[in-house]
Parts: structure tokens; C-alpha cells; sequence
């Protein structure tokens, strides 16, 4: 067993783990934040996408061990309170999601799609930059215009891609 000690949406976790044990699943089974999904296994989907210091990683090819002294943020830790976050208003504006277990991922990958991009957005770069989440129910036009509207919501300028 091997203790880690890091920081998840904001408060302090420390248990010991099997060197093994992938960060999704502790996560998921240490400390109950089941909004994570495990999809593939293998980083093909982006369900387990969280952020660890600010950057989103795939949660099911990384060791719990390797978030060691880290900050990591997970869907739960991205509204305030009761008030949603611009980004996942966006997605339920929008029309976003349907069954809802991309949507995690794809809430957690926008907002580092977002932050890469402060500058300006445009429908071309959304779509490209969300090449590794998976959706097999929304056909991706709603999902690509929540992206839109939460960048938007969040002071980011939105750019006409047919115009570039």
C-alpha cells in the first residue's frame, strides 16, 4: 500500500492505496465522487476527464499515485453551491446531453478547451479539440454549441469559424 495525499475540489484527501489503483477509481470508491465516469478504460472516450492543476486529464490511465501533492477538480467541484457553472448551464441550455454520461467529460474538457482558448473561440476549434470525448447519443451539434454559449457566458469572444 502506498499513501497519497492530495487535494480534490478544494479539501484534502489522504488514504493509502494500491499502487495500482487508477485515479478514477479512487476517485469513484475512496471518496464517492461517482459523477467521473469510467467509459473505456483505455482514454478513448474522455467519460473519466477531470482537471489536475488546472489541466484536464483522462482519469482511467492515471495512477492515484501520480495525483500525489496535486490539485484535482472533478465535476462536482465545478458548480458553486446550488448555482451552476456557465458551462454546464450551457450544456443544459443547449441541449447538450441526453442520456448525461458524456457529460461530465465533455463539461470538464470545454473548460479546459476555454481556458487554452481566452482569446477567442470558434466552432472549427471546439469541434476539433473535443476529437477525444465520445458521445453516442447527441450527435455532437448540441454539445458544440453549449461549448459556444458556456465560453461565451464566461467572457470568451466567440469567433464566426465560416468567416475565418
Amino acid at each position: 500500500m502506498v499513501k497519497v495525499s492530495l487535494t480534490v475540489n478544494g479539501s484534502a484527501h489522504s488514504a493509502e492505496v494500491e499502487p495500482r489503483t487508477l485515479l478514477v477509481d479512487f476517485l469513484r470508491a475512496h471518496l464517492s465522487l461517482t459523477g467521473t465516469h469510467v467509459g473505456c478504460d483505455t482514454s478513448q472516450c474522455g467519460a473519466c476527464t477531470v482537471h489536475l492543476d488546472g489541466k484536464p486529464v483522462k482519469s482511467c490511465t492515471m495512477l492515484a499515485v501520480q495525483a500525489d501533492g496535486h490539485q484535482v477538480t472533478t465535476i462536482e467541484g465545478v458548480a458553486t453551491g446550488k448555482d451552476l457553472h456557465p458551462m454546464q448551464a450551457a450544456f443544459r441550455e443547449c441541449h447538450g446531453l441526453q442520456c448525461g454520461f458524456c457529460t461530465p467529460g465533455m463539461v470538464m474538457s470545454a473548460l479546459g478547451i476555454v481556458t487554452r482558448h481566452k482569446d477567442g473561440l470558434d466552432e472549427a476549434t471546439v469541434r476539433h479539440e473535443l476529437e477525444g470525448n465520445l458521445c453516442r447519443c447527441t450527435g455532437y451539434h448540441g454539445i458544440v454549441n453549449a461549448v459556444l454559449l458556456g465560453a461565451k457566458n464566461m467572457g470568451v469572444p466567440i469567433k464566426d469559424s465560416k468567416a475565418a
